[in-house]
């Protein structure tokens, strides 16, 4: 039983804070835990989710309700939201559905392919025969034929990509590392003014800017470096 008395875990799968509160006082004394889905998450926030969590049961908090939690999240109007790739063409097919509901305001649904932390050796010990860059482009090709709108990606795959999937096909590019500065946990990096020439559409950096003594002339150069 992995250690619960009870092996059951009853899925509050609702937006509504007040039924999630009474379903699960309702049956807390016949189940063994709550299971709680993105799209629930989301519409009770944090103080929604530890009020839950108050009441003593053990918490599944599941993010794969992905179409689900894309509902959520539109009334916040974001301009993009990104989905795993890796959780293939159908779940992509429904968060593009789910993204489709919001009109013609909706936001951008974007796919991680790898994560720029891991490189070919780390692929090979999840099981992935193919190097990071194969890989990368085979989870692009998939998000184009689902219908997304781009990727995001390490900045060495962008050419790829994009000759591949198309230029108006999106690259949300992370590990870009300034001249001299850290790669921290980042395994497949470039600099900015590189990567935006490749044709990233856009630089996500994060450390870089917040790490930095004064994270607003850290940012205001690297803004310089791309202007020039």
């Amino acid at each position: 039983m992995a250690g619960f008395a009870n092996p059951v875990f009853c899925a509050l799968d609702t937006t509504d804070r007040d039924r999630a509160m009474a379903t699960a006082k309702e049956i807390m004394g016949s189940v063994g835990g709550l299971k709680i889905g993105l799209e629930t998450y989301y519409s009770l926030g944090r103080d929604g989710y530890s009020a839950l969590a108050a009441l003593g049961l053990p918490i599944f908090l599941d993010p794969n309700t992905v179409a689900g939690g894309i509902r959520a999240l539109l009334p916040l109007r974001p301009a993009i939201i990104n989905v795993h790739a890796s959780g293939g063409r159908a779940m992509m097919q429904a968060a593009m559905t789910a993204a489709k509901t919001a009109g013609q305001g909706r936001p951008k649904i974007i796919a991680v392919t790898v994560l720029t932390s891991l490189d070919d050796d780390d692929l090979v010990a999840s099981g992935i025969s193919r190097g990071t860059a194969e890989q990368a482009l085979g989870m692009a090709r998939l998000a184009r034929e689902a219908g997304l709108d781009g990727v995001v990606c390490s900045p060495h795959e962008i050419t790829a990509i994009k000759a591949a999937c198309g230029a108006d096909f999106m690259t949300v590019v992370p590990g870009i590392r300034p001249g001299g500065v850290s790669a921290n946990d980042q395994k497949r990096v470039m600099a900015p003014e590189t990567a935006l020439a490749a044709g990233a559409d856009i630089l996500v950096i994060g450390r870089p800017i917040t790490a930095a003594p004064a994270p607003a002339v850290a940012a205001a150069q690297i803004a310089r470096s791309l202007a020039a």
